[in-house]
């Protein structure tokens, strides 16, 4: 279903006057990060961002219908669109050409006029003259006003000279050119693949914009054209999913001065993914947008059941919890003047966004559930089965703690914990199996270090509602130990480790019990790997011994592995006397002077002091970080290795078999 507005083009006199300066452009080279975030990668691509948002913005106006970038072959970024193309006439206070202006001065741009842009990403976006700013070279073509306008910049944005006036066209857009400073960023290589998404993401949320990505590197060439919008984005993040209809739910309204668009799909997954956007940038931390549509959806929901008798009198209400079960939603709104809380637009601020959402929320769905009975029956059953669900968990917890194994009565009893309550200083290692268990409780430091040893393959929570998971011994037995409870009852603040470390063997059950503790804290517990407190152990694969077995070289992969034999072979060589030959098809670690070579599968294979000294010594051991860099993709993954589609699976093993290395029969 679709309830559409007519968009009108905003803004169709944009000339110099609209270009407002708000101050200059020294700062940015001497503090890059304060502009762009960092000077490594992240800050790198940003620049990509900064102009091709620009040139997104032309489209959300109804002015550009495509927007190309390309990565050259020297280094260079070209971004390229077909809108109205940058102003090139004097402007008023500035006295020079309105291009000028915004290549060189910070915070010049149409999005802060009343004439230039309605939407925006509003007074945060630093512009195109930052990226003039931290490049060694910048051209910038124009075709407006029936001509093509160049201008070059150099050593970080300045002008080489002026404006020049080309050939006749009759074609309209912008082309910007940059090269960053080596100089002043850590690489100046790009990522294809993070721009071949970012296109992919900004061509979602601009229905009817193609968006071409051209990698001269690699020869490679992508283009994203979505037609559906966000209704698209919503078929996107179910793929792999079970929907509960074909169908998918879309409106689009105007309000006052703003855009509301809403797409929605139900599955029949346990989690919910509800993503939230105002113009176009994504709002992780939702805001009032999102509080909107989660009272409109509650409620609406609820009438119908109430009406059609699938709610009875003397029941409650479904929760917010219960109708969002499974349910998969990207909310759009466009407003001329976003107040996004802090620099990173993390959260929505604007207090009339959540009565627009709502209204609009409240009337289409209303009318779409009316008129598509069969669906609006699944959804609400979905509802009720999550609600029943979730009054057999509050039994299930209420009967746990009562038995005193989820709060109140002391510590799970498998735990050893740490003898420090400061949980900056402390850690928990989450081990594999009780053998494990047993060398780390034994070789660890009892100060800072607690071990948890669990019991075969956790829960996969990817298939289980709370209740079941309230039933699983080592699932409580984890909540217990961490202290941060679960669901509605869930608080960061408890949390009693810094640090909670996955340590698990280095084979094919080691992974899969990870990747069991990763869908857990993912799903459930999320706070902790935003926060940064999840880390996955890196025990040694390899332990190679020297003569007289009284000291040995502790190796982690098998790269590491190649150079230390490579190394000591070649050392060996540059020492030898003549007495010393190699012998034809002796082992390497042989050659390189070690007389054994040791391969790790299970850590239970290490007494206390090597897995202290390998694994577990703040000095020695190696710790991997786990990041959540894209939710979207993290949601995809776990959808797929832990969901309930088998050829899904299947399929990503097969694709996957090549790379596969030293693989447990």
């Amino acid at each position: 279903m679709s309830a559409s507005a007519d968009k009108a083009k905003l803004g169709h006199a944009y000339d110099a006057s609209q270009i407002q300066v708000l101050e200059g452009l020294e700062p940015v080279r001497k503090r890059p990060g304060m502009y762009i975030g960092s000077s490594g990668s992240e800050g790198l691509h940003h620049l990509i961002k900064e102009v091709t948002d620009n040139s997104f913005y032309e489209g959300i106006a109804g002015h550009a219908t495509h927007i190309e970038v390309t990565l050259q072959a020297d280094g260079g970024v070209t971004v390229t669109d077909n809108g109205r193309g940058i102003p090139v006439d004097m402007h008023p206070k500035t006295k020079v050409s309105a291009l000028e202006t915004v290549m060189t001065t910070l915070h010049a741009g149409g999005k802060f006029g009343s004439g230039g842009y309605k939407v925006s990403s509003g007074l945060h976006g630093v512009g195109v003259s930052v990226v003039n700013a931290l490049s060694t070279n910048v051209k910038a073509v124009v075709r407006t006003s029936g001509f093509i306008w160049t201008q070059d910049y150099k050593n970080g944005g300045q002008p080489v000279a002026k404006v020049a006036k080309g050939a006749a066209t009759k074609e309209t857009g912008t082309s910007i050119t940059f090269y960053p400073d080596p100089k002043i960023f850590e690489t100046v290589e790009f990522d294809a693949n993070w721009v071949r998404d970012y296109l992919r993401h900004q061509a979602y949320l601009t229905k009817g914009v193609k968006a071409t990505l051209i990698d001269e590197r690699s020869g490679l060439r992508y283009g994203f054209y979505f037609e559906g919008g966000i209704q698209s984005y919503v078929r996107h993040l179910n793929a792999g999913k079970e929907p509960l209809d074909e169908d998918v739910f879309y409106v689009e309204k105007e309000v006052d001065e703003s855009v509301v668009e809403i797409a929605l799909q139900y599955t029949d997954s346990f989690s919910e993914t509800v993503l939230a956007f105002a113009n176009n940038v994504y709002n992780p931390d939702g805001g009032m947008h999102l509080t909107g549509f989660r009272i409109g959806l509650t409620r609406v929901i609820n009438d119908y059941a109430r009406k059609n008798g699938l709610i009875k009198d003397k029941e409650e209400n479904l929760t917010g919890e219960d109708v969002r079960e499974g349910l998969t939603a990207v909310i759009l709104v466009k407003l001329p003047d976003p107040q996004f809380e802090g620099q990173t637009k993390n959260k929505l601020g604007n207090p009339e966004v959540r009565g627009y959402v709502e209204t609009v929320i409240n009337e289409w769905l209303t009318y779409y559930l009316e008129e598509h009975p069969a669906i609006a029956r699944k959804i609400a059953g979905k509802g009720l089965l999550a609600a029943r669900a979730r009054k057999a968990a509050r039994a299930a917890r209420e009967n746990i703690i009562r038995k005193g194994a989820l709060e109140g009565s002391g510590l799970p009893g498998k735990l050893a914990d740490c003898s420090s309550r400061d949980p900056h200083n402390s850690e928990l290692y989450i081990v594999e199996g009780d053998s494990a268990g047993g060398s780390a409780k034994s070789g660890r430091d009892s100060k800072t270090q607690a071990i948890l040893p669990l019991r075969g393959k956790v829960l996969n929570v990817e298939r289980a509602r709370l209740d079941k998971m309230l039933a699983n011994n080592e699932i409580v037995t984890l909540i217990k130990a961490l202290g941060v409870g679960i669901e509605e009852q869930f608080d960061v603040k408890g949390l009693r480790y810094g640090r909670v470390i996955l340590m698990t063997d280095a084979d094919v059950d080691g992974s899969h019990i990870s990747t069991l503790l990763l869908t857990f804290f993912f799903r459930h517990m999320r706070p902790l790997i935003d926060g940064g407190h999840i880390y996955m152990a890196k025990p040694p694969l390899f332990e190679l011994v020297k003569p007289g077995r009284k000291s040995s070289i502790f190796i982690y992969d098998e790269d590491q592995l190649d150079k230390v034999l490579g190394d000591e072979t070649t050392r060996r060589q540059k020492e030898a006397t003549g007495d010393t030959k190699d012998v034809e098809g002796e082992e390497k670690y042989k050659q390189a002077g070690f007389v054994e070579q040791k391969r790790y599968k299970g850590l239970g294979e290490m007494n206390a002091e090597q897995l202290w000294d390998t694994t577990m010594n703040p000095e020695n051991r190696v710790l991997v970080q786990v990041r959540l860099e894209d939710a979207e993709k993290a949601d995809a993954i776990f959808n797929k290795l832990m969901g309930t589609e088998v050829e899904l699976r299947k399929n990503f093993i097969q694709t996957r078999a090549k790379f596969v290395k030293d693989l447990d029969i």
